[in-house]
């Protein structure tokens, strides 16, 4: 377990910068992915070209044949996948550690020298190259998942026919312990489904993510109800006291702002006035005549 110290450590720095399906992706890689090849795998698969046997003693042709049956060991292919996986991660922390030295030196009044970045920029950069970390581990995940698929598929045969110089004829090999190897297989290639699922899960879950903080950022601050209050009464305020009076009902009345707690006025109907009664009788007369 001590080779795989190292990975450990480097993927914990990650999490600091992950969301929860990408902690989730780590607990799958350190549990299920360093923790089973480290205990389980070695046991399975170290004994593997010793216990390759075949019904010939002609020299070499043992070696050939087991060439022909694994052209890479399961057990390195595995440990070469890891590590793959790592880089993009390695590469992130180192960058990240950068950045963050980067914003202490600002903080504590570095040398003078060109512009520098804002922190705002800074985390942005950080977050990119997160999302291209995990771009990174997806590809990573789907070309080792299809190399693992063509090279070995998902049984191991008991038994292998082969025929290569300098074999003299068709030779039998028998492989030790095929059935567990193949469980082992099926069980690496369902984690290894799994981990690209929560990989696009994150990825997905990020640019989701970085689209509402844009959205956000884009959209003009909303006036709160206070305020607006508030600009309702200087309005009125203003109309009612410190309008000049002299210019007349001019200005007052091109300023007018709603009383929305005056009750309506109600209808009234006016009476008539005399004038309009002394009309309305000349024309009775003149109908009259």
């Amino acid at each position: 377990m001590g080779e795989w110290s190292f990975l450990s450590s480097l993927l914990d720095a990650v999490q600091e910068h992950s969301p929860m399906v990408g902690r989730f992706w780590l607990v799958v890689m350190l549990i299920f992915r360093i923790l089973i090849l480290a205990t389980v795998g070695s046991d399975v698969f170290e004994d593997e070209q010793e216990e390759f046997a075949c019904n010939t003693l002609q020299p070499g042709c043992k070696q050939v044949c087991y060439d022909k049956a694994f052209p890479i060991s399961h057990y390195r292919f595995w440990v070469f996948h890891i590590v793959v996986l790592s880089a993009p991660a390695l590469l992130f922390v180192m960058y990240a550690m950068h950045q963050s030295g980067k914003l202490r030196q600002g903080e504590e009044g570095g040398p003078a020298g060109p512009p520098r970045l804002q922190p705002s920029q800074r985390t942005h950069h950080v977050r990119t190259f997160y999302l291209v970390n995990v771009a990174l581990r997806i590809l990573a995940e789907s070309s080792f998942l299809v190399g693992q698929w063509l090279l070995y598929g998902f049984h191991v045969e008991p038994r292998f026919t082969c025929q290569r110089s300098p074999c003299p004829h068709y030779v039998d090999c028998f492989v030790s312990r095929p059935t567990e190897k193949t469980i082992f297989i099926l069980f690496y290639f369902a984690v290894g489904v799994v981990s690209t699922l929560l990989s696009l899960v994150e990825l997905a879950h990020l640019l989701a993510k970085d689209r509402c903080q844009g959205t956000a950022a884009n959209r003009p601050p909303a006036a709160s109800y206070e305020q607006q209050e508030n600009w309702s009464n200087q309005a009125h305020e203003q109309c009612q006291h410190f309008l000049p009076q002299g210019d007349g009902g001019a200005k007052g009345a091109a300023c007018s702002v709603p009383n929305h707690y005056e009750p309506p006025a109600l209808f009234r109907p006016q009476a008539p006035s005399q004038g309009s009664k002394a009309s309305q009788a000349g024309g009775r007369a003149d109908l009259v005549v």
